[in-house]
């Protein structure tokens, strides 16, 4: 069943990109990205440099293997909403295909915006200084302005170097920081990707790539490497 289209009124916007849209969150009540100095930082991972977390979707299984050495902010932040519970029950609801392809582009998951479940803005990890890249399989952390970045993730099926920093996009070039991979359930991401979209739902670049059934997380956990 399409959902009605006034809970898409609630959905982050994102910039138009070259070839392919992007991914992104808008923080409540803010037009402009707060300084990196001044966001608060998760705690550090110490007890390992890669960490394996399990979501548990309607679609099947996928594992991730995230990287806390070369991405400890974005790591820790997206930890923190794993230990918390507030991916439990949340969604993937978009499918960003790119044009000429069924198994390339993102899909985009995540609170959604729901204020019950935020955690504060955390700073921007660019691949130019983690050494990460967007490569097929990358999971990386939506966002508008750098600095913004908070529940919201996407995965990528495809090599996307034009998420990477520096790629030359338009605005301020840093790209999305990546911050891990999945290591199990490729197919799970891509049988996602290809769901039915909803033509006339979304606004700016979302538009016709909101999921018509979305497909829940029903639970996200830290499992053994």
């Amino acid at each position: 069943m399409i959902r009605p289209l006034a809970w898409l009124l609630l959905l982050s916007l994102s910039v138009a990109g070259c070839d392919d849209t992007e991914p992104g969150e808008q923080p409540p009540g803010t037009n402009a990205a707060p300084s990196a100095q001044d966001l608060p930082r998760p705690p550090p991972v110490a007890e390992a440099e890669l960490v394996r977390v399990r979501l548990e979707t309607e679609a099947g299984a996928i594992n991730l293997e995230l990287d806390a050495r070369r991405a400890p902010i974005t790591t820790a932040n997206f930890l923190a909403y794993v230990d918390q519970g507030r991916f439990d029950g949340t969604r993937f609801y978009r499918a960003s295909r790119t044009r000429g392809a069924t198994n390339r582009g993102f899909i985009q998951g995540g609170i959604q915006r729901n204020y019950r479940l935020m955690l504060p803005p955390i700073a921007h990890e660019p691949t130019s200084e983690t050494g990460r890249s967007h490569v097929d399989g990358t999971i990386s952390m939506a966002r508008t302005a750098p600095g913004t970045a908070m529940g919201e993730f996407f995965i990528i099926a495809g090599d996307m170097p034009s998420m990477d920093a520096g790629a030359g996009r338009e605005g301020d070039d840093l790209g999305f920081a990546a911050f891990g991979r999945v290591v199990e359930g490729m197919d799970v991401v891509r049988r996602i990707l290809a769901a039915p979209t909803v033509p006339e739902a979304g606004r700016g670049a979302m538009r016709g790539q909101m999921l018509a059934e979305p497909i829940g997380i029903v639970r996200a956990r830290r499992i053994e490497p």
